[in-house]
């Protein structure tokens, strides 16, 4: 087989399969990271580059496989603008870990998140206690935002927060 056609085929494989296992894994896996998240990160990448990268020519399949996962990662961000669907297969929705002073266990169990790293995040925002949040949500990208007062007549910016019920505010 033409190693070109090997690399694009790979490439395509391989970056699926990235895309696919980083999903799985949730938000915290690539969140701030700590040395065994570093790790994972850098052979998961070294893995791709394995693949991409384990026949001759490697001059040519290395711009080839780069020029490639450029390609896809364009492609899959335009295409998940213009459709929810794709846009809900790859990125994930922010979580509430904490409502009105009340830590939401349930949710922080499911998104691998102890309460030191809510207290934490608290204290970062200049909240010495837990009471005086009304929320604090798990972002997309694996930070905390810390709501001090939610807005009672809209709360519009947490329309896309799975747990938040717009019901509880009254």
């Amino acid at each position: 087989m033409n190693p070109f056609l090997e690399t694009i085929i790979a490439s395509v494989v391989g970056y699926a399969a990235i895309v696919l296992i980083l999903r799985i894994s949730g938000k915290r896996t690539l969140a701030k990271w700590n040395s065994f998240d570093f790790i994972v990160t850098i052979a998961l990448g070294s893995i791709l580059a394995s693949i991409l990268l384990s026949v001759q020519d490697v001059f040519g399949k290395a711009i080839l496989g780069f020029a490639l996962l450029v390609l896809f990662q364009y492609v899959i961000t335009w295409i998940s603008v213009r459709s929810s669907l794709i846009q809900k297969l790859i990125k994930a929705e922010p979580s509430l870990l904490l409502f009105r002073g009340e830590m939401q266990h349930e949710v922080m169990q499911r998104e691998r998140i102890a309460e030191g790293e809510i207290l934490a995040a608290l204290r970062a925002s200049g909240i010495s206690a837990i009471e005086d949040a009304d929320a604090v949500i798990l972002e997309t990208d694996g930070s905390f935002s810390v709501i001090q007062d939610i807005d009672h007549s809209s709360a519009s910016a947490l329309k896309d927060v799975k747990e938040f019920d717009r019901t509880k505010l009254a």
